[in-house]
């Protein structure tokens, strides 16, 4: 019965007034029930009948999802296992586990065995679904930890044995909504930390995080349409493991648009989707991913039409004005470019236009990489080590803090994790700003990526940000190593740009010219390649692990 009494200590009942993740598509099919929801390209698929899926599909293809996992005997907060990268099958299951009440666990799927192991114990789950061409990655953890595929998502392979397929666990399942209990504070998803600087962690997301966080950047990804249905959102980057599923589809579905997705990352692909979808929103990742994909556009401009861009955005650092130049020249100067700072346990944080602050931004860019504001669902600021604002004392570095509903709810059992980054009534990112002049937050580090090299404190983003403007230089990483004299060195791994073959010495004097001395690489290490994340963070702590004796 509806409370007409109490103002207070209210949850909805009716499922029609609850805020649940899963209730998505059902709300678009009284709207735009035939409109397409989702497309998906070559290999983001197994079964040919879902590369194109309207909303009346996918929520009752999710609704079918939902209650075959109920009639397996799972009940409300069992766990959920995804082992899968993107496909319209793996998507489509994390809403029907929504749907359920059940919590949904993806696993990225490039973590060493170990590891893997070790969120399974932590997480204990109850079921488990794996796509056919990851299984050889998971065999052996999930075997040493007693855990066996419930389900196989038949891309690149056949059936694991003892499991069943997508199309035949769901074949005699209802479509009808299922009749569970779902509040907004209900955590429904545990995504974990990319781990770039330790074991990865399991931020708690509730139904509330991801609605609040998707509206927030339905508000950035619809910038220049004339109705916000005509959102078309291209992410190739991954959405079953990565909290941009958060940001990057849920507002195609809170706009009435469509998600284009993609298997994986792939300039070429990313391109050519673009121009046959008319895309009209591009979650590019970092400047790296941006650049290669301005490399495609330019080697063969005749091939893509990007013009129906009105909006990309970046993350994790500085883009320099000449690529977003570029990147204009073929999509038109009315597009919008956002850059974004953002973390598992809070992804809707700061954003960056460069056009906005166009002054700062030329100015500054990219040997300063300015991040701009906290969006309006944020409580930001920047604190010194005594938690003191750092707002009247423009150019001192401290930790970013916030407090907002679409913050974590915790790290899934570690309460010493979780009470280390929750203090003094604010979550503490471990990321490093400074305030400028203007009140605006320029990204100095992450924490535990600054350097101390003869007692001073070295940004490996300013550096990396001014190795980056040389021409021999694709990509650079920076970290601090061990160093006799230094207590670190600041040491430069370099991948060389196409054709290029830069000498180590010449380009640290090179560097000079920009950087203070104990700013300047100790030494320039020339590597073909970096350790990434997928979203294409390079794993600093893989090349200091690899690299501790360099200076020995």
């Amino acid at each position: 019965m509806t409370d007409v009494t109490n103002l207070s200590n209210r949850r909805a009942v009716e499922r029609w007034e609850r805020v649940s993740v899963g209730d998505l598509f059902e709300r678009l099919t009284w709207s735009y029930p035939d409109k397409e929801a989702i497309v998906a390209c070559d290999g983001a698929f197994a079964d040919p009948a879902l590369q194109r899926v309207t909303y009346r599909q996918a929520d009752a293809i999710a609704n079918r999802i939902a209650n075959a996992l109920l009639a397996r005997g799972l009940q409300r907060d069992d766990r959920v296992l995804l082992f899968c990268e993107n496909s319209v099958e793996a998507y489509l299951t994390k809403f029907g586990i929504a749907k359920a009440g059940l919590t949904c666990v993806p696993i990225n799927p490039l973590l060493a065995p170990d590891v893997i192991g070790h969120l399974i114990d932590r997480v204990q789950p109850r079921f488990a679904i794996v796509d056919a061409v990851l299984w050889p990655k998971a065999q052996e953890a999930f075997a040493a930890h007693g855990v066996n595929p419930d389900v196989t998502i038949e891309i690149g392979g056949g059936i694991v044995p003892g499991g069943v397929s997508f199309r035949e666990f769901i074949a005699d399942a209802d479509t009808a909504e299922p009749d569970v209990e779902i509040h907004a504070d209900d955590v429904w998803q545990i995504i974990f930390t990319s781990g770039t600087t330790a074991l990865p962690k399991g931020a708690m997301v509730s139904h509330n995080y991801s609605y609040l966080a998707a509206y927030s950047f339905a508000l950035t990804l619809t910038r220049g349409l004339k109705f916000e249905c005509d959102l078309r959102l291209c992410s190739f980057l991954p959405l079953i493991y990565h909290i941009a599923d958060q940001i990057f589809s849920f507002p195609a579905f809170l706009s009435g648009g469509t998600l284009i997705m993609g298997r994986g990352y792939d300039p070429a692909k990313i391109a050519s989707a673009v121009t046959k979808e008319r895309a009209t929103a591009l979650w590019s990742g970092s400047p790296a991913m941006l650049t290669d994909l301005v490399a495609v556009l330019e080697r063969e401009p005749l091939s893509y039409d990007v013009s129906s861009l009105t909006t990309a955005v970046y993350g994790w650092t500085a883009a320099p004005p000449g690529l977003l130049a570029a990147l204009k020249r073929h999509c038109g100067d009315d597009l919008v470019v956002c850059e974004i700072l953002g973390q598992t346990e809070a992804i809707s944080c700061h954003r960056f236009w460069p056009d906005k602050w166009r002054d700062t931004f030329l100015a500054t860019s990219p040997a300063h990489n300015y991040v701009g504001v906290p969006n309006p669902l944020v409580a930001g600021d920047v604190v010194d080590d005594e938690g003191r604002s750092l707002r009247d004392r423009p150019g001192v570095p401290g930790e970013v803090v916030y407090r907002s509903p679409v913050v974590t709810a915790g790290y899934y059992k570690d309460e010493a994790a979780t009470q280390e980054a929750f203090r003094g009534g604010w979550f503490h990112s471990g990321d490093v700003c400074e305030y400028d002049a203007d009140g605006l937050r320029i990204m100095v580090d992450r924490s535990k990526d600054i350097v101390k090299s003869g007692g001073e404190n070295v940004s490996s983003l300013r550096v990396e940000a001014v190795l980056h403007q040389h021409p021999d230089v694709q990509k650079a990483a920076v970290v601090g190593l061990p160093h006799e004299h230094w207590g670190e060195a600041v040491t430069a791994f370099v991948v060389a740009a196409p054709g290029r073959a830069p000498d180590p010495d010449a380009l640290i004097a090179w560097s000079r010219g920009t950087l203070a001395g104990f700013e300047a690489p100790k030494r320039i290490v020339l590597v073909q390649e970096l350790p990434v994340t997928v979203g294409g963070k390079v794993l600093k702590y893989k090349l200091r692990a690899e690299n501790k004796e360099l200076y020995e």
